[in-house]
């Protein structure tokens, strides 16, 4: 999803990494993959089509080196609009899916739930966080939410002072929760639906094991909220909580809008083998659907679905840029050349080892790449091949990415959103870090866990 930034002006101590925005970080990233082509020789394996899964496959010990194809440097910027192209699909559901969350949350559907809940938790001290952690947990599963987290600070700030917690905990049990949600939600299709196409898996494969990780992944980030919770109370004010909590049938049929599309999404993608586009076209309907019912007209619609696209458009935009590196270094041929240097060594280690180590690998490249979406377009097309070829399933490959990139939101100082959540909660970067580093490490381990399972029962 979309990662906005903080400005300097905005919060000197937020920033302790100061690197170029993520869109200038990929098109380097094009340049080097065309520097690449002509400094490392081409080559290639024979591939076949696996009669049993249908996927294209790189056979083991065919690798040959083929006569060198350079990419000059306007084959570079030819890559860039191709590279939009080959992604259409992805970016299409980016836009598409986030502009319709983004008109429920236009319409005010979103606080008045948020406040509704709020309201009846307020008595019921820190007994009320798992409950707001397994909203914004849910809500990170289904379309990876953290931007709409920032204009609800207020609100949930007052909500802490009603129950006697500090920001940390309001942060934690929102922003928290929602990256742990999003990170193991296996309905995301801003994750592990994007993740999963890409390594030629159904949607839904392996959506047990992710639930289950969800499951255990929200309850070790609930109990390490609420052990900082008990031990860092503060005076309960009796705070008025100034925020719309009048729940209508509007507001319900409104959320039904987008809700059915994605279970809707979910049939299709079982029984008829429904991808990205059906998913875009049945939130094209739910966001009509959602303007008919908000009495938003004809123009209101369309305006705040284009407003909800350009606030999706830096995500859309790291997507295409990823797969034109892709196509640089297919066009060059030395995609197969990484694969085979790379997985010689890991070749000679068992399977669990090299999925392990891609953990911290995908975590690392979080940082100059804090689009989850654009990571997966990024990594996805290189390590499924080199799955395919050290013997490691291209389940565990996606878990991998899921567990290193998606839980990194929650430490990433180049996290946009994180960031902008902080600042409005007036929690210093630093304190969150301490705080939020071993909540890290355990949903980590829990994402560990996981990734073993899958190995262990040949997912």
């Amino acid at each position: 999803m979309l990662r906005r930034t903080c400005s300097h002006s905005e919060s000197s101590d937020l920033r302790t990494i100061n690197l170029p925005h993520p869109l200038v970080l990929l098109v380097l990233g094009i340049v080097i993959a065309a520097a690449v082509t002509w400094l490392i020789p081409a080559g290639e394996y024979q591939r076949t089509v696996d009669e049993a899964t249908g996927r294209t496959i790189a056979v083991a010990g065919t690798y040959r080196q083929v006569p060198q194809e350079p990419v000059g440097p306007f084959d570079v910027a030819v890559a860039i609009p191709r590279g939009f192209v080959e992604g259409a699909d992805v970016i299409a559901t980016i836009l598409f899916v986030g502009a319709a969350f983004f008109l429920v949350d236009r319409v005010g559907t979103l606080g008045r739930l948020l406040g509704a809940l709020i309201k009846s938790l307020g008595s019921r001290g820190l007994l009320a966080i798992p409950i707001v952690a397994l909203f914004f947990g849910t809500m990170g599963a289904l379309e990876n939410m953290q931007e709409e987290i920032v204009a609800l600070v207020p609100v949930l700030l007052v909500f802490g002072r009603r129950i006697g917690v500090d920001a940390v905990t309001v942060v934690a049990a929102a922003a928290g929760a929602a990256v742990v949600g999003s990170a193991f939600g296996p309905t995301n299709p801003f994750q592990a639906g994007i993740a999963l196409t890409l390594a030629e898996l159904p949607v839904l494969e392996g959506g047990g094991l992710r639930l289950a990780m969800w499951i255990v992944g929200m309850a070790v980030w609930i109990g390490w909220t609420l052990r900082y919770a008990a031990a860092h109370r503060v005076p309960i004010e009796a705070a008025p909580l100034d925020v719309p909590s009048d729940v209508t049938a509007r507001d319900v049929a409104i959320v039904a809008c987008v809700v059915i599309p994605l279970a809707a999404y979910v049939i299709g993608a079982l029984r008829f083998g429904w991808g990205f586009n059906e998913l875009s076209g049945a939130f094209i309907v739910g966001a009509i659907c959602v303007g008919i019912i908000a009495r938003l007209g004809v123009t209101g619609t369309t305006v705040a679905l284009l407003d909800g696209m350009q606030a999706m458009l830096p995500a859309a935009l790291l997507v295409g840029l990823a797969r034109s590196i892709a196509l640089v270094l297919a066009d060059g041929r030395v995609i197969d050349t990484i694969l085979f240097s790379v997985a010689q060594p890991l070749g000679q280690v068992p399977p669990a080892v090299s999925a392990l180590l891609m953990v911290p690998a995908q975590a690392a490249l979080h940082v100059p790449v804090p689009s989850v979406s654009g990571q997966a377009a990024l990594t996805m097309p290189v390590l499924i091949p080199l799955s395919d070829l050290i013997g490691l399933s291209r389940q565990v490959t996606v878990l991998a990415y899921q567990t290193g990139a998606g839980l990194m939101d929650m430490l990433t100082p180049t996290n946009g959103a994180l960031l902008a959540v902080l600042l409005a909660a007036g929690v210093p970067y630093q304190r969150w870090l301490r705080f939020a580093i071993g909540g890290w490490a355990l949903t980590t381990l829990v994402g560990v866990a996981g990734i073993l399972t899958a190995l262990a029962i040949g997912l």
